[in-house]
């Protein structure tokens, strides 16, 4: 049974509604920190922002009753406690949604009319797909039974430039499908799946997928990826395996990201994957007897594009299991959250990494990572973090164990939601900050088109260091921001209008292998300094 997709969109100016005061944990440099929920009444194992600013944040059904109430007295298989929650991020509020099976390690994306659909799961949920649209006060999921070919727990999705998203995986399922159906049985074999199975760890699961430039997929598990033509079922390019040889996908549980897309109008246009942390073979068999192995330290970076792809080395300041990797509107990328020892799964991390680590992929080898002030809670397994559009990050979850336990346990069930703060949003830079005047948020662009961006700057302009940033916002589960993309549109020209004003045009992505169809934020960086974003949509 195939869902029915919602066209809509909604028509709105984005309002910036006071923010309540928070405690200040930090000093600006370094970032800072925010606590914005001591609870939320669920762990937030699963995020996905929406167009309207809400976020969609869910945990599982099948461990218990949560700390948050359905209303109306609602129950489902008798229980009356909430596993998912809206949040609206500018007025810190929540509140709850139903779920009618087990989401637990399920995976999702938005489609091109900005509604979140979500498959897979656990027991009953694993072969379901789920709707829900960005709406204000009254929205709810819909759940479709047996949507899937195959049963998906711990699989990755991506979406497609032709609006579908393709599910890659999943525990035993060596194969992908598509969302929506256009085909029957809708599975498609992949023995990469199989062969980079590790007998008793599988280490394979929860791949990294990555569109590239080509609309090919990059897909990583285990220690190597290939890059697989999903129309015709034909892995057309095999990378090496990552030097060292050691697994990086769940439960060894490293991160990865596909770093900003750049100069887009070229005939060539690179794409570079990277994958940090992990935990070294054999990590997750030790992790079962109480033996902690110390994670790993090394990422691993690859241009997936060339003739000859070969990974590069680099060393993190310190070792990280079951971090996530964000990618700023600058196009650094924050490493956040994670463990120093052990190994995804309940009870099998130890010696939690309170300080993020900010990525800058333009530096020198050996230059590029600089560590930020640290949290006071530890984010371990089953936590997420996702990008904001004034630039914040939010974090939230971490459940190491089994169950809602708060008490008697190394690392008790986290329910509080908090915000890292960059140093870009630091005051200090508020004269060198773009603020976007035109066009409205919402507005509608088409691809290969030169289009203009107003916006009001105070302090000294340096024209050749204004790039204008679209972002896909991620579906972000176990250490996997799930199609994030950043595309970095440079810009064609800066004209000076007088009072502070400045028109920046900008050639938007040629095609929807580059960016597809769909809702992004839209930033305007000035000098390492963004712009609060916009929602544009692109045709």
């Amino acid at each position: 049974m195939s869902p029915t997709f919602i066209f809509s969109i909604v028509l709105f100016q984005l309002l910036f509604a006071s923010q309540p005061c928070h405690r200040i944990l930090t000093s600006a440099a370094g970032g800072s920190w925010q606590v914005l929920q001591k609870s939320i009444g669920i762990s937030a194992m699963h995020m996905q922002l929406l167009r309207n600013d809400r976020i969609v944040v869910f945990d599982r059904t099948d461990f218990g009753p949560s700390n948050l109430s359905l209303p109306n007295g609602n129950c489902v298989n008798n229980d009356c406690t909430a596993h998912s929650v809206m949040y609206n991020v500018y007025a810190n509020t929540f509140r709850p949604l139903t779920v009618q099976s087990d989401v637990w390690c399920s995976s999702g994306a938005i489609m091109p009319d900005g509604n979140l659909v979500q498959t897979g799961g656990n027991g009953l949920g694993d072969r379901r797909v789920r709707l829900i649209n960005p709406c204000n006060d009254n929205c709810d999921w819909q759940e479709f039974p047996n949507a899937l070919a195959a049963s998906r727990w711990y699989a990755s999705n991506h979406i497609l430039p032709d609006g579908r998203q393709i599910i890659v995986g999943g525990r035993k399922q060596f194969n992908y499908e598509f969302i929506p159906k256009d085909v029957a049985p809708n599975t498609f074999s992949l023995p990469f799946l199989s062969e980079t199975n590790d007998v008793g760890a599988e280490n394979n699961l929860y791949p990294f997928t990555f569109l590239n430039v080509d609309g090919n997929l990059f897909i990583f598990a285990n220690n190597r990826a290939i890059l697989l033509d999903y129309v015709n079922n034909i892995v057309v390019k095999t990378y090496p395996t990552i030097p060292g040889g050691d697994p990086r996908s769940y439960p060894s549980t490293g991160s990865a990201v596909l770093l900003p897309l750049k100069n887009l109008k070229s005939a060539t246009i690179q794409a570079e994957v990277l994958v940090c942390g992990g935990a070294p073979k054999g990590s997750y068999q030790q992790s079962l007897k109480k033996i902690f192995v110390p994670a790993l330290n090394t990422c691993a970076r690859i241009t997936i594009t060339d003739p000859n792809p070969q990974w590069v080395m680099e060393t993190m300041p310190m070792a990280r299991v079951m971090s996530d990797m964000i990618m700023l509107p600058t196009g650094n990328v924050l490493v956040i959250n994670g463990a120093g020892s052990g190994s995804a799964g309940w009870e099998q991390g130890r010696d939690p990494i309170l300080s993020p680590v900010l990525y800058r992929p333009d530096n020198a080898i050996g230059s590029r990572f600089e560590t930020q002030n640290p949290t006071t809670i530890p984010r371990m397994y089953h936590s997420t973090a996702t990008l904001l559009r004034d630039g914040r990050v939010l974090v939230g979850g971490s459940n190491p164990h089994a169950f809602y336990n708060f008490t008697g346990v190394l690392y008790p069930t986290e329910l509080s939601l908090e915000a890292f703060i960059p140093d870009y949003l630091d005051a200090s830079f508020n004269d060198l900050r773009p603020t976007i005047v035109a066009p409205k948020s919402m507005s509608g662009i088409n691809y290969r088109k030169l289009i203009t961006i107003q916006v009001t700057i105070p302090g000294t302009v340096v024209e050749n260091m204004i790039s204008v940033n679209m972002v896909f916002p991620s579906f972000t589960t176990h250490s996997f921001a799930m199609s994030q993309r950043l595309l970095a549109l440079g810009n064609d020209k800066v004209t000076a209008m007088g009072n502070s004003t400045y028109n920046i045009d900008v050639t938007t992505p040629s095609s929807g292998n580059l960016a597809p169809r769909g809702f992004y934020l839209l930033y305007v960086v000035h000098q390492d300094i963004p712009s609060q974003a916009i929602w544009i949509r692109l045709f």
